[in-house]
């Protein structure tokens, strides 16, 4: 069965980073890229329930794109607690980022572009390993469908690299996962 067309126009975007992951590979070796399977498994796998599509990869991270911006902060939330629950090999601790965003971008064969690409990768880098944070945009879309067990903190807005204005940003917190992280870069 073909994979569905990629959603096009207004789309919600998932970026995901794995903090660490060089030290990480250094230490760990051989063994790293099962590692680095088993992450993309585990949120493929939250996305392919929730409406998601995988559209690309950049080293350890995974860019996913979502019709619904509910769906989008369902996978964040789910992967998260996904991530935490798996039984990584000893002396791995795998802390992903993720950052969610709502906007338009041109859809060009099998691949996305447009500011607001850039504009989710800078929200996710502005966090750390097992945080998600989400754009205001996003947060206007699902303020009163948030999945069951997570709320929003508001982390005020925030000068993003190269972006010509600030970013209203909010981190999911998530019950039973850790929520106290450093300020944002």
């Amino acid at each position: 069965m073909p994979e569905p067309a990629l959603p096009s126009g207004t789309v919600t975007f998932v970026f995901t980073d794995i903090e660490g992951s060089t030290r990480l590979l250094q230490s760990i070796g051989s063994s790293y890229g099962a590692i680095l399977e088993d992450h993309r498994r585990l949120i493929r796998a939250a996305a392919d329930v929730n409406g998601g599509r995988a559209f690309g990869s950049e080293g350890d991270a995974l860019f996913l794109v979502f019709a619904s911006a509910a769906g989008a902060v369902a996978v964040a939330a789910e992967s998260q607690r996904a991530l935490a629950a798996h039984p990584w090999p000893p002396g791995v601790d795998l802390r992903v980022r993720m950052g969610v965003h709502t906007g338009e971008a041109t859809l060009v064969g099998d691949n996305y572009v447009g500011l607001d690409l850039h504009r989710v990768a800078r929200i996710t880098a502005a966090g750390y390993g097992g945080q998600v944070l989400v754009s205001d945009a996003t947060l206007a879309l699902v303020a009163g469908t948030l999945p069951a067990g997570v709320t929003v903190r508001d982390m005020g807005e925030r000068r993003l690299k190269d972006l010509s204005h600030p970013e209203h940003i909010y981190q999911l917190v998530i019950e039973g996962l850790r929520n106290e992280f450093p300020p944002l870069r």
